[in-house]
């Protein structure tokens, strides 16, 4: 974006947001008052620190039917775990998943030194979320972050969202033009804003982070893992300690016992 443009941008938003109402931005099932969101929004965000380059960047989202359609359409999570593993194509992730654990040992071994997370469960869902970094989506990510945070199914889940992507745009992790999955997922194991903030780190030595990079992504997954209260040595598998952390990774059941599963069958144990 040319600086004149940005500037004026930013010149624009502060008229919008000083005109703002000071009540707090209301949800809707429709996309009907997005714009009038977005401005009471902003109003709030400028007072809780949001600076202006990201500021801008909300101003810039466009309500996505696309992400609601998806949030309403998730059918997969209410198979059983066979139908489930099947439509998913576990077995050529189990396949494939060996494969990249050879031809990457170094990269897993320095992640499991440093987190204590085996290569299994890191490639299961390295699989599972984006066929290993070969679809991440192209779905504008603050707009289905926003769309989400102005939607009323879990306006206060996405708004905590909205924030730290807001904060991602504001010190550079995130482009204000970034694309990824239609919940505002990105990078090869697609993480949500919040969890970026959190948990993710330079996998790959270049001083940043980017979750897409093959080793920042996989490195931050073992991090959320270990957040998540895993323990070097013990087992993964339902009933056992680290269970625990897979199912904070994702809260459908199906879903966690794949992982477990596929996670066991690539580490051969």
């Amino acid at each position: 974006m040319r600086h004149g443009k940005f500037m004026g941008m930013v010149a624009a938003l502060a008229v919008m947001v000083g005109g703002a109402a000071a009540e707090a931005a209301k949800c809707s099932s429709t996309g009907a008052n997005f714009e009038r969101w977005k401005q009471s929004f902003a109003a709030e965000a400028k007072e809780n620190g949001v600076k202006p380059r990201a500021l801008a960047a909300l101003m810039d989202t466009t309500y996505s039917t696309a992400t609601i359609r998806a949030d309403r359409g998730q059918k997969s999570f209410k198979l059983s775990l066979s139908a489930f593993m099947a439509k998913r194509g576990a077995p050529a992730i189990v396949s494939r998943g060996r494969s990249l654990k050879n031809s990457n040992a170094a990269l897993f071994a320095s992640i499991e030194k440093r987190y204590g997370v085996p290569p299994g469960p890191l490639l299961a869902i390295w699989g599972m979320e984006t066929g290993f970094g070969n679809v991440t989506g192209n779905q504008h990510t603050l707009s289905a972050v926003a769309t989400l945070a102005y939607d009323c199914r879990r306006t206060e889940y996405f708004t905590e969202q909205l924030y730290a992507a807001l904060a991602l745009v504001d010190r550079g992790t995130l482009s204000a033009s970034a694309r990824g999955a239609m919940h505002g997922e990105v990078g090869h194991t697609q993480f949500l804003p919040k969890n970026v903030r959190l948990y993710g780190v330079d996998g790959d030595g270049d001083g940043r982070v980017n979750l897409n990079s093959k080793a920042d992504a996989l490195a931050s997954t073992a991090n959320f893992l270990k957040g998540h209260g895993w323990v070097r040595g013990q087992g993964y598998q339902p009933g056992q300690t680290n269970f625990g952390a897979i199912q904070g990774w994702n809260a459908a059941t199906v879903y966690q016992q794949a992982i477990a599963i596929m996670g066991k069958q690539i580490d051969g144990r």
